[in-house]
């Protein structure tokens, strides 16, 4: 991911404050059960005791007598681990209640970027830190099915409009639940309005709480990415280039919306297949109809996509038109 040395020492000070929180919150619990528990206090003491008497006697020589010691720290731990749960405390009472587990809130494991902190320079690189603010509204606790008809019905299927929805709404939670064992791409298209970007957005949102890296992206932005790779060549756009390929999850909202020329067609296609090569997940949305994406992209990336896409059509009524006439919130779909 590229950052520039503003936004990495951006990141970093976020990753500081939070270990200096984490460290505040030890020393608060350590403070309230040493009162609590004046013994513990004294045991803590004594094996910080053992502890630089055990190393005088190592560099010593003293073998003997530091397998002694050793035997007494056991011994008061034991003791500390026991005066603990007697009185209702976990054994990692005392540990940082670190935001990441895996890297400890330090953005590394052993010398490399955690994925929290990859995930966090997406964040501020690219419009994730916009996308999360929407996930906030549009995830699956604000989805409804009450803009998807009984009524309508889809003639080559015999499903409603609502029986769709409700389809579709299963094959993102599995595609969600699966994630990390099975290697899926979704493919929404229909009308405008009916709750494609809405249900690659409750995806996001799921997959983002859960520590996977997400990019979303309109197709038109995507496209100016490639674009600056493809004709600047700086480190930044080789970088974000290349950082479009790992993502655990890419997601391509409005395809068909930007204009089309040979360059965005074998783009296209380069990226889908790239991916599907990688076994990295994409998402994509589109108002076009299956033949419109053929013909505009090619016969062989709507081969990729025919064949290694989970196909969602969703048709009905535009939500967002509903919204207007129910007096609700707009937002898109």
């Amino acid at each position: 991911m590229a950052l520039s040395n503003t936004q990495y020492n951006i990141l970093m000070r976020r990753y500081e404050a939070r270990q200096l929180k984490n460290q505040h919150v030890v020393m608060e619990r350590t403070r309230c059960v040493y009162r609590k528990l004046p013994r513990l206090a004294e045991i803590d003491n004594e094996i910080s005791s053992l502890a630089v008497e055990q190393a005088k006697k190592l560099i010593d020589g003293d073998d003997t007598s530091s397998a002694n010691l050793r035997s007494r720290r056991h011994a008061l731990t034991e003791e500390k681990k026991q005066l603990l749960a007697d009185h209702g405390y976990p054994e990692n009472y005392f540990e940082a209640p670190c935001t990441c587990p895996d890297c400890k809130d330090t953005g590394y494991i052993d010398g490399k970027k955690c994925h929290c902190f990859e995930q966090a320079a997406i964040d501020l690189v690219y419009t994730q830190s916009n996308i999360r603010r929407i996930l906030e509204t549009e995830n699956f606790a604000h989805f409804s099915f009450d803009y998807y008809s009984n009524a309508q019905a889809n003639p080559a299927t015999g499903l409603s409009s609502l029986d769709t929805a409700k389809l579709a709404v299963q094959d993102c939670r599995e595609f969600i639940q699966t994630f990390d064992t099975e290697f899926r791409n979704l493919f929404f298209y229909g009308d405008t309005g009916i709750g494609k970007t809405y249900l690659s957005n409750c995806v996001a949102k799921e997959l983002l709480d859960s520590g996977h890296s997400c990019i979303y992206f309109t197709a038109s932005s995507l496209f100016q990415v490639f674009e600056k790779y493809a004709f600047h060549k700086t480190r930044d756009a080789e970088e974000d280039y290349h950082h479009i390929f790992d993502c655990d999850l890419l997601i391509i909202d409005d395809l068909g919306t930007e204009f089309s020329n040979t360059f965005t067609v074998s783009q296209l296609f380069l990226c889908l297949n790239e991916r599907i090569l990688r076994q990295n997940s994409t998402i994509i949305s589109t108002n076009l109809s299956l033949g419109q994406l053929a013909e505009i992209y090619s016969e062989r990336t709507f081969s990729r996509i025919s064949s290694n896409y989970t196909m969602i059509k969703l048709f009905g009524n535009d939500i967002r038109i509903q919204k207007k006439l129910r007096g609700q919130p707009c937002q898109d779909n």
